[in-house]
């Protein structure tokens, strides 16, 4: 009986146990609730109150995809994602290939492309909104070529400079990755391409990118996914998401609708919708580079 229910490695079983228990409070439960709640008319009461949440089907779903908010935001982390993901994939590849070649402060460059990923996004905001600002260092260096509203107030370029301070302060994370993929590349087959006379880019394009394939599809993915929770830094460089929501993300969108102005019924659809949506691209994604 006991190791029908433990299965045939119950020590694994049981070590595994706690992160299960984890899942299933952290995440597992609370998108189950947001699922019911999706469906019924739902709202905040004082603590103890019994209140009737009515099933009403699929309204908050119709009026999540008629919400002119909620269209704008997910144009805007579609600005993201194109201009996040690719030069997040590039940049972190190209980067990661040449510090495996370093020879001299390899350490230390490891070190500082990483730390702006462990440092807490509150702290290196202040940075870039000095930066940025319109009597920032940017616009003094381009004077009259700097753009008329500055770059986080302007409706046109507040999302592309989240999105180029999103691939800054997530890189170090990427590279470690593909720095990890290129010790398993085999140097015979570098080799075997410079004897055959490859030069430089033609073993990169050759060896390299095929060899980092697997990480490629880890780097875009989990890039899609940081993208598709993008929260913290459109709330925290644009003002709530501003300038006329041109910088509101879908999470910063449910934060608003149903925190700020309480409606947690509307936000749970919203939210069933975005994991769904992240979900059948991260699946297409998969199939594609497989196929590959």
């Amino acid at each position: 009986m006991k190791g029908a229910v433990l299965g045939r490695h119950p020590v694994g079983m049981i070590l595994a146990a706690p992160y299960a228990v984890y899942l299933a409070v952290i995440f597992a439960y609370p998108f189950g609730f947001a699922i019911w709640m999706s469906f019924h008319d739902y709202f905040f009461a004082a603590p103890g109150a019994i209140v009737d949440h009515p099933f009403i089907g699929l309204d908050n779903y119709r009026a999540v995809l008629t919400d002119p908010g909620v269209r704008q935001a997910f144009g805007n982390i579609l600005v993201f994602l194109v201009i996040n993901v690719p030069l997040t994939t590039a940049l972190a590849l190209l980067l990661a290939v040449a510090l495996n070649k370093a020879v001299h402060a390899r350490t230390f460059l490891r070190v500082a492309f990483y730390v702006p990923y462990v440092t807490a996004s509150v702290a290196v905001v202040g940075v870039w909104l000095f930066l940025f600002n319109s009597e920032g260092l940017v616009n003094t260096v381009l004077g009259p070529l700097a753009p008329d509203p500055s770059w986080l107030v302007n409706e046109r370029l507040a999302m592309p400079v989240i999105a180029l301070f999103v691939t800054w302060k997530q890189l170090g994370f990427f590279i470690l990755l593909y720095l990890a993929a290129l010790q398993n590349v085999s140097k015979e087959l570098y080799e075997s391409a410079a004897v055959d006379g490859a030069g430089t880019w033609h073993r990169f394009w050759s060896v390299t990118v095929p060899a980092v394939r697997p990480a490629t599809a880890l780097v875009v993915i989990l890039a899609l996914i940081t993208g598709a929770n993008l929260f913290t830094e459109p709330y925290l460089l644009t003002g709530n998401g501003g300038p006329n929501g041109a910088s509101a993300s879908p999470v910063l969108v449910m934060y608003q609708r149903g925190l700020q102005q309480g409606e947690p019924d509307f936000a749970a659809a919203l939210g069933v919708l975005l994991v769904i949506g992240v979900l059948v691209v991260a699946f297409i994604n998969r199939r594609l580079i497989e196929r590959d």
